[in-house]
Parts: structure tokens; sequence; C-alpha cells
């Protein structure tokens, strides 16, 4: 197993999900967040490295080895891919003398590696029968064949690529101990060198973008140079590899377009494409030359700016400016000479092709990922997956997580959201509740005592004037005293058992007669003569299981708060609805008064919080209101304008159950 070619910067990976979308192998795999390149499923085409924005992706390099190792034997040769003038458009000439400069003894270009191999293909081309050839120059075809169309494997052409083949005729011809170092676009050659088929042809591959790191580490400056040569052997049309169709025309192979027999591929999509019509039996053509990326000028290091068209045009002009140049003679002795040179090699199958799972399992992944018909399968590929469903048997391969899918992520944030306000919510409302628990001891502390000796002694008065005929009217007085004394000595012990979350004296009571008899009293209250109250029933049985004492607080305090809103406003009216709402009861008061700032509502159940004139409130029947709801397990909702009016909304349960008597 050779070291990894492509691996993940992790710091840097960010969860974009971007290498998973165009790896066509489906070699990269997200785990906690990062992408990491599954070694042995990874076909080496770099195009992982062309989309990460992040720069998030490293190559293996061999610099290091090259410049403490190779260079310093004497005996290093640098080969060129043909696609040079599109890395280097304004310096390609000084290429050559750049390589000198860095200490290599040679530098020639790998175009003739592809004269080398050309009549091979018109050969296998010849002699395919009615099988489809399949050019094997770009290995990370052949890479992909190998492990994902093993059956293709018999129709890959047995021919190196032009790079094996310059570094075998170079060992031949310079002595096997010469250290050939590929240059080129291609990361897939970082793969292919070390291949036991051919790694005795080539000792490093260098990329075009690590080339111009060591120009700039060793201070080289492309411009300052002077335009030299290439070694030889010198090429041909090998030079027009690198372009669509460039492997036909070295060959003298047709690529008419209506040359049903012969197909020209090029660029990842069409490649896989094209390879699944040629496992379906759908192709007929006698050879088929693909190229993984949109040719060689397009390979994932070629490290420049230009756009694809002015790439291809700076290696055409490379071509026509040096084809003629080329002593035909001389080429064809090299040629000639080289007629025993070994420009074979076998492909075997590697294949790295997971089992299909099951339907079963597949729609169990769906569904917890929230998508129970196909309606729910936005198929939006922000997972990197060009559909839910590949997404889902990725995942059943243990290729991808389940936190990839992105509108279910944000989906489980929102819920959490909703989770966490409302977690924020009740935490608010135990602070209120125990705000109201202190206030509440506390007054219990300060005038229970003082309350039960009113109580005391005005017993024992009533006693004595009893006994006292002409006294009557003081007796009636006395008696008054002692019934206010006891209704406050009540109130002081709701508070009191509030205060330390009592248990509720639970009863059945009608909300619709406890409103009446409550409305009655502001009736007869002199103060609200032109103040209009409506109590509406709409519902038959408007009965519930609560604390009647606490509830008629609750009540009193609204309604108190109701009819002091509206003393002077022009419309006094006061609207009482009951109805029930699933499992509760729900009473709406409404009013016309003033209405509350928008700022203040937030602040209506904060003990002592009012906004009444100085004697007129003390803060506390809201708070006390709100506490006594929630005691009942219900909710209490405002909503106001100012200068139209208020609306009270008070849900409670009908039936409380043993567990919910007592308050959290």
């Amino acid at each position: 197993m050779y070291e990894s070619i492509v691996s993940t910067i992790g710091q840097k990976c960010k969860r974009c999900y971007s290498c998973v979308r165009e790896c066509p192998a489906i070699a990269i795999k997200v785990v906690n967040g990062q992408a990491v390149v599954i070694d042995e499923r990874c076909i080496s085409c770099g195009h992982c490295l062309k989309v990460c924005s992040q720069r998030a992706k490293l190559i293996k390099s061999d610099i290091e080895v090259i410049l403490d190792d190779i260079l310093t034997t004497g005996k290093a040769v640098a080969i060129v891919a043909p696609s040079f003038p599109a890395s280097f458009p304004d310096d390609y000439r000084k290429i050559p003398s750049a390589l000198r400069q860095l200490g290599f003894r040679f530098a020639s270009e790998t175009s003739f590696g592809a004269d080398l191999i050309s009549p091979l293909y018109q050969k296998e081309l010849e002699n395919s029968g009615n099988k489809t050839i399949i050019s094997s120059s770009c290995p990370a075809v052949y890479n992909y064949i190998e492990k994902y169309h093993d059956e293709l494997v018999p129709s890959l052409a047995r021919i190196v690529s032009p790079m094996i083949a310059m570094g075998r005729y170079l060992k031949a011809n310079l002595g096997e101990d010469t250290k050939v170092v590929f240059i080129g676009p291609c990361v897939a050659k970082k793969s292919e060198y070390v291949d036991e088929e051919v790694k005795d042809a080539i000792d490093a591959v260098l990329t075009f973008s690590e080339l111009k790191t060591i120009f700039s580490n060793k201070g080289i400056v492309l411009s300052n140079l002077e335009d030299e040569d290439f070694d030889p052997p010198h090429s041909s049309l090998g030079k027009s590899y690198p372009l669509a169709g460039g492997l036909l025309k070295t060959a003298s192979i047709s690529s008419d377009i209506l040359e049903r027999e012969i197909i020209v591929c090029e660029g990842k999509d069409k490649v896989l494409e094209i390879i699944d019509e040629i496992s379906s039996n759908n192709i007929n053509a006698k050879i088929v030359d693909i190229l993984f990326c949109e040719g060689c000028i397009s390979g994932p290091a070629i490290d420049c700016d230009l756009n694809y068209y002015s790439k291809r045009e700076k290696v055409i002009k490379y071509i026509n400016e040096s084809i003629n140049t080329v002593d035909k003679q001389i080429w064809k002795s090299n040629i000639y000479n080289s007629r025993n040179l070994n420009l074979s090699r076998n492909f075997t199958s590697k294949s790295q092709r997971k089992p299909m799972p099951s339907e079963e399992k597949i729609r169990e992944i769906l569904i917890r990922s929230n998508k129970f018909t196909e309606k729910d399968e936005l198929n939006c590929t922000a997972c990197g997956y060009s559909s839910c469903r590949e997404y889902a048997i990725a995942i059943a391969k243990g290729l991808a997580e389940e936190e990839m899918c992105l509108p279910f992520l944000i989906e489980k944030l929102e819920n959490a959201y909703s989770e966490l306000k409302e977690t924020q919510e009740q935490l608010h409302s135990a602070e209120k509740l125990a705000s109201i628990g202190q206030l509440a001891a506390g007054v219990a502390h300060e005038i229970n005592n003082p309350l039960g000796t009113i109580l005391l002694y005005s017993s024992m008065l009533k006693s004595d004037a009893a006994k006292k005929i002409d006294l009557k009217q003081y007796v009636e007085d006395l008696s008054l005293i002692i019934e206010e004394t006891i209704r406050c000595k009540n109130i002081v012990s709701n508070l009191l058992n509030f205060a330390r979350q009592g248990k509720l004296r639970l009863s059945t009571i009608n909300i619709y007669e406890l409103l009446l008899k409550i409305s009655k009293t502001y009736q007869v209250n002199p103060a609200y003569q032109s103040v209009s109250i409506s109590i509406d029933s709409q519902t038959d049985d408007p009965v519930l299981e609560a604390d009647a004492d606490q509830l008629k607080e609750v009540f009193l305090n609204v309604l108190n708060n109701a009819f002091e809103a509206v003393e002077e406003q022009n419309v006094k009216q006061i609207d009482v609805k009951i109805f029930k709402n699933d499992k509760n009861l729900c009473v709406e008061i409404k009013d016309t008064g003033c209405g509350i700032p928008k700022e203040n509502l937030g602040k209506l159940f904060t003990p002592f919080f009012t906004t009444k004139k100085m004697g007129k409130g003390t803060g506390l029947g809201l708070p006390i209101t709100y506490g006594i709801i929630k005691m009942h397990r219900g909710d209490i909702k405002v909503q106001s304008t100012v200068g139209q009016g208020t609306t009270f909304l008070l849900s409670l349960p009908l039936h409380l159950t043993n567990n919910q008597i007592f308050m959290n």
C-alpha cells in the first residue's frame, strides 16, 4: 500500500462538502465534520483539490526527496509534460534554463514518450476485433476502472503512459542509475509512478505548482533567464497529447465527428457517463480516448489563471513554434532504435465497490432525517450527494454522516432553539414565582401575628358587648371587624401556602357563576356605574376543578385592572368570554382601556412593578395572579394596544391530577 496521495488538513476543513460533491469515487468520508480521504478508494484525480476553497487538501510531495537526494546525485533528469505552456504562459521558453539552474543534468519533453506509444494504439485498434479499447494514458481513468468498473479492465489498452515510456527510454539510453523526475499538471501521476507494474521508470513526480514553489524558494525568477531548448530526444505530434484527441492525432487515427468507431471524451462528468455506457454495452466504438480532466491543460495542478481556451491557445502556439524545428530523420531514428523498449503493462481488478444496502435500510436512514415520503426528499445536494437517496446509500455504506444533511440540521437547530426558548421562559417563570414566594413569606411573617392579636381582642370586645343590649350597633360593627380580619387572615394564609408551595384546595367551580358574582360587586360600586360589563359563556358546562378562593383572587385582580383602565376612556366597555379549548377552559377579559405600552408588557408579572398612581397599587396583583394560574398548571397571556385596550387570556386545565396539584 503506497502513501496517501491526497489527504485533508483538518483544521482548515469547514464542512462545505464541496470535495464530497466533486469526488467521482465517493472516496471522501466525513468524520466529525472533517472530510477524510479514504486512501483505498481514492483515484488521485485531484478534483477535490480544485474545488476546495479553504485549501484544506494536501498532496503528497516529493520536493524534499528531489532536493536532498535526487539532485545531489548529478544524474537527475527532468521530463516536462507537454501542457507546460498552459502553466507558464509568459515564460514557457525559459523552463529548460530554470531546470538546469536547479541542478538537473538534462531537461526533456515527455511528449517524446507519447510519440513512442502512439504506434501501439494503431496496433491495438487493428487487433481489437469487436472489443472497445479504452486509452490508458490517464491514470485517473484506469484507477477508476480498476476500482469501480473492474469488468472493463480487459478493455484498457495494455500500453504505458507517455511518462512511463519516456522514463524507460531515458534509463535505457542514459543508464539505469539515471534519476528521472516527471513534472506535470496531474496529481494522479503521483500514484502511477509507484504502481508495481511500472515503478522502474520514474523516481519522483513534481506538479507544476510544486515546481513554482521550488523556483520561489531557490530565488529563481523566470523572467530573468534566457530562452533555451529542451534536450533531445525531441518530439513530434506527441506535443498534442494534453489536448482532447491528441492521442488520436499522434497515432494518425481519424477523429472525424461522423466516425462512429472513434470517441474522444474529456471532463469528469462525461468520463463517468461514458464508462457507464461502455459497461452497459451501449457503446460500440472501436477506441475511446478518455481524459479525466478537460484535457491535461485543465489538470488540478496546472496553477494558472487563464481560462480553458487561452490555455489551449498557448499549447497550440508552442506546438506550431516547435514542430517544424524537429529533424524528422533523427526523430524517426530515435523511434526505430526504441523498437525493443518494453512499452506494455497490465491492469488488475482492485474493486472497491460496496454492496448496495437493502431498500429497508435506505428507508430507515431517510426516516431518521425526517424524510418520510418522496416529497420530503429535497435533493438539494447540500450534503455533497446528488440526491437524498444517494446520501442515504452513502450512510448505509459507511461513507457519510447523518449530520451532513443541511435541511435536517437546520430543523434540529430550530427545534433546539425552540426548546431552549421554552426552557428560558420556564426559568423566567420560576424566578417570578420565587420572587412572589419571598414576598408572600415576608407578608405572612409581618402581618399574621398582628392580625391574630386583632382577632383575639375583637372577639373579646364582642363577647363583652353582647351582654349589653343597648350596644347592638356596637356589636354589629365589631362583627364587621372580625369578618374583615378573618378575610385578611385567609388572604395571608393563602400567600403563606403559596410561598410554601402548598397543596391546592380543589373543588368543582362554575366559572360563569363565579365571574357573575364578582361582577356584581363592581356594578353596585358608584365609581363604576358608567362601565358596561358583559359575561358571555360559549360553553354549556363552564366547570373545572380548581381552588375557588385563589381563582376568585385572580379574577378580582384582572377585573380591577380592567375597571381602572377604562375610567378615563370615552367608551367604557369590558367583555368577558368563557370557552373551551382542547382540555382547557379559557376566560378572555377584554377592555377598551388606555392600553399598556409595549415596553411594559414583559414586566407585568414582576413583583412591585406598577404604572398606577401612588396609593392606587402595589404591583403585587398580577404577580400573585400569575403564580396562582401557574399553580393550576394554566397559562396567562396579554395583548395590548395603547389607546385601544387590553386583552387577558387565561387558560386553565379542566381536570388536575394528583401529581399536578403541587407547584414546581
